[in-house]
């Protein structure tokens, strides 16, 4: 890179943040614009779940996203003091264990607990369960937390942010637009996935690590989010609308979460609500590049894990033309 770049980017969840935050410290000049008024009203990231968690992912997704990911955890752990890295752990219910075999044939990376080395970790589960998966490289935040820190580093290293700011920004060398599902317009094989999910507050449960409860009909994941919150979630839902959670869903919710440990009977639920995930057809992510603008998208269910990559990835192109093949796309069919 001869010279620093003015550069815009469009949209300050998950990816717009990493990126803003990213190329601001190499050095460039960036101003973040946000079209909501408020900061993360109208993104999906507050609604995901913020496990990072590569290994676990193997099961249904690409090597991409967990060799991306691998490196994404890198980047979360050199930015975010409270990110919280103590594993991830899969369980099923004793009939279902040809699941949790299943789980073990497609990742990489885990540990087959027993009984005694399951309760050593969690105590509340170990004995209901009796044997687990303990993916130990894996770690997990608080997207609220996560997004607020962010929104502060942001600021700090010199970033311009702009809300309420929705026009295509003029007058810059680069436009990087990371508006996830509203850029639909011009990336016209992007879709979105609904994903729902419930937070709870049960203080007398002491569950520190993401649990994915394997079930033939009500899967899910738990995640602690500290002070006796945790988020349930999350649905799948090939719909492009976010809004209230659907009462369905809402019950697979909370009966798998009560299959997972009965004292979440008595929790008391503190938010339900819905965001919608962009993905493309393959579910891959993407940097497409052209003349005067990149797009950043398509992150799906990975947006946590892979923000900080992908945005690295980017700074890494425009300082030394460096292009990984695996999400760099220039075909205009994906524009």
């Amino acid at each position: 890179m001869s010279r620093p770049l003015s550069i815009a980017i469009r949209g300050a969840g998950i990816a717009g943040l990493w990126q803003a935050l990213v190329l601001a410290r190499r050095g460039h000049k960036v101003a973040l614009h946000e079209r909501s008024a408020e900061a993360f009203a109208e993104a999906c990231s507050p609604y995901a779940g913020a496990m990072l968690a590569p290994r676990c992912e193997e099961e249904s997704a690409e090597p991409v996203i967990r060799v991306l990911g691998e490196r994404g955890i890198a980047l979360w752990k050199g930015a975010y003091p409270s990110l919280v890295a103590k594993g991830s752990l899969v369980v099923a219910p004793p009939r279902d264990r040809v699941l949790l075999d299943r789980f073990a044939r497609l990742t990489q990376g885990a540990e087959r607990l027993d009984a005694s080395a399951f309760a050593s970790l969690e105590p509340d589960l170990g004995p209901r369960f009796g044997t687990a998966l303990y993916y130990p490289g894996e770690a997990h935040l608080n997207p609220g937390a996560a997004l607020a820190f962010l929104l502060q580093e942001v600021e700090k290293a010199g970033v311009d942010v702009r809300l309420g700011s929705g026009e295509i920004p003029q007058g810059a060398d680069l436009v990087i637009d990371c508006r996830g599902l509203a850029a639909k317009d011009s990336l016209p094989t992007l879709r979105g996935v609904r994903g729902e999910r419930i937070v709870v507050r049960a203080a007398e449960i002491a569950i520190e690590r993401p649990v994915r409860l394997l079930h033939p009909r009500f899967p899910l994941y738990l995640v602690p989010w500290g002070n006796g919150l945790f988020m349930i979630g999350a649905t799948a839902v090939e719909r492009e609308d976010g809004g209230p959670v659907t009462l369905r869903s809402a019950l697979e919710l909370l009966s798998a979460a009560y299959v997972l440990d009965p004292a979440f009977g008595e929790a008391e639920i503190i938010a339900l609500g819905a965001g919608v995930r962009p993905a493309f057809p393959d579910n891959r992510p993407r940097i497409i590049v052209t003349k005067g603008y990149i797009y950043v998208n398509g992150l799906y269910r990975h947006g946590f894990l892979l923000a900080p990559v992908l945005a690295e990835l980017v700074a890494d192109y425009l300082e030394l033309g460096a292009i990984d093949s695996e999400v760099f796309v220039a075909d205009p069919a994906q524009r």
